[in-house]
């Protein structure tokens, strides 16, 4: 059974050659962006099955798994992924991918969903699949209360205290008081810095 893994972290990716080598039906190759990974695909014998890194260089999400499954003369490509969500998952298995496998799974299911793959049957977790959408709690939101927050909201969106109070339905000393405290949480000396550090946080 001969695997192609293309992943960018060393550390991982020698990880998976290590599982998947110790079963000893296989032969494995790895590569580390998918250029390197398209040279193989169109040079090398066929693989039994490709791993593409869903977020390594030249990737671009899921147009480098379409690209690798065009040239791949029918090859079967999956993808592996410790970021991707359950809607990249299904969006994959759309595009004719034979599976999508989380980083985080246990060695001996990552080895079992190889060789399913590799015979050519389509693989997602059923637990990744089902799980029910969670909210992403940024970390910066986690520190401030929901008034806080909705303080904050209005100062990325430039409006004065007078305006935050009227969309609050509270009094402006009240806001002033809110955001003494939200400067405080996210470590601001003023609204424009507090506005900067929820920006960058990637909260509004």
């Amino acid at each position: 059974m001969r695997i192609l893994i293309a992943d960018d972290h060393d550390l991982l990716r020698d990880t998976l050659v290590m599982f998947l080598e110790n079963e000893g039906s296989m032969v494995i190759a790895a590569v580390g962006t998918f250029s390197q990974a398209a040279e193989r695909i169109e040079t090398d014998a066929p693989y039994d099955l490709i791993l593409l890194d869903y977020n390594m260089p030249g990737m671009n999400g899921l147009d480098g798994l379409k690209s690798a499954i065009a040239m791949g003369d029918g090859q079967k490509v999956a993808l592996i992924s410790g970021e991707a969500t359950k809607q990249i998952a299904e969006a994959a298995l759309e595009a004719g991918a034979s599976g999508f496998v989380p980083k985080s799974l246990p060695a001996k299911s990552f080895v079992n969903a190889v060789k399913f793959m590799a015979m050519g049957e389509q693989y997602a977790p059923i637990d990744f699949m089902t799980a029910p959408d969670e909210a992403e709690t940024n970390p910066l939101a986690e520190n401030l209360t929901d008034r806080e927050l909705q303080v904050l909201k209005g100062l990325t969106q430039g409006k004065a205290n007078k305006e935050i109070a009227r969309d609050l339905d509270v009094s402006e000393p009240t806001v002033k008081l809110h955001m003494k405290t939200l400067y405080r949480k996210v470590g601001a000396a003023n609204r424009t810095q507090a506005a900067l550090i929820a920006r960058e946080a990637g909260l509004f």
